[in-house]
């Protein structure tokens, strides 16, 4: 299985009876919702100056997550190395989770990468800190960073549907033209060959009309 889906979750404090499960509990929520309750946690520390650095790698877990796109939360390991190829990480996944164990945020057992993990080693933040925050202080900064790279976002896959567009036009156009070449010697041999069954013909009638002429 590439991800798994979330489970719908609006609630300002995790379910949990520990820091374990609560972490449990907010990698289940969607790429999106894992990403406000990050934001509203360290928004003065990350929030202020990466938002759409953040939202970035939100709509990449959504577009690397075919199974379940915005409504997923976690992306298995495959998925997970071409999300960190995407940005350059030196991070591996393997890597990632190691530090994880090591910190106590994950079990041996744990295999997919929810958004929340990655987050936790970028920016070197305190999982514990992080299930326990205030949620709610920053929902206007975060939600009109959000709209900012939903907007960008937009133009962007525009202007890449214009240009492959552009791509699809330019090259029915070398084909017409490059067809239109191939007619124009297909023709050309056709007169050519016309030409010579003339020629021929031509002298065979002189060379006749010669004999019969001096009388032979």
């Amino acid at each position: 299985m590439a991800s798994t889906a979330a489970v719908p979750c609006d609630d300002a404090v995790l379910a949990g009876a520990d820091d374990f499960e609560k972490l449990k509990n907010l990698c289940l929520r969607t790429y999106s919702q894992q990403a406000v309750w990050f934001l509203n946690a360290y928004w003065k520390t990350v929030g202020q100056t990466d938002a759409e650095n953040i939202w970035q790698y939100v709509q990449k877990y959504i577009e690397i997550d075919v199974d379940n796109r915005d409504k997923g939360c976690s992306i298995d390991e495959l998925c997970a190395h071409r999300f960190l190829e995407a940005f350059d990480e030196t991070m591996t996944v393997r890597a990632m989770r190691t530090e994880l164990r090591k910190s106590g945020a994950i079990g041996e057992k744990f295999r997919d990468i929810p958004i929340t993990h990655y987050l936790i080693l970028k920016y070197q933040v305190d999982w514990h800190e992080l299930v326990h925050a205030v949620q709610g202080d920053n929902v206007e900064e975060i939600r009109e960073a959000s709209r900012l790279l939903e907007a960008a976002q937009a133009a962007a896959d525009a202007a890449q549907q214009r240009e492959k567009e552009a791509r699809v036009a330019a090259a029915e156009a070398k084909q017409t033209e490059i067809a239109a070449h191939a007619a124009k010697e297909e023709l050309d041999a056709a007169l050519a060959e016309l030409k010579a069954q003339e020629d021929a013909y031509n002298a065979k009638t002189a060379e006749l009309t010669k004999k019969s002429e001096e009388g032979g």
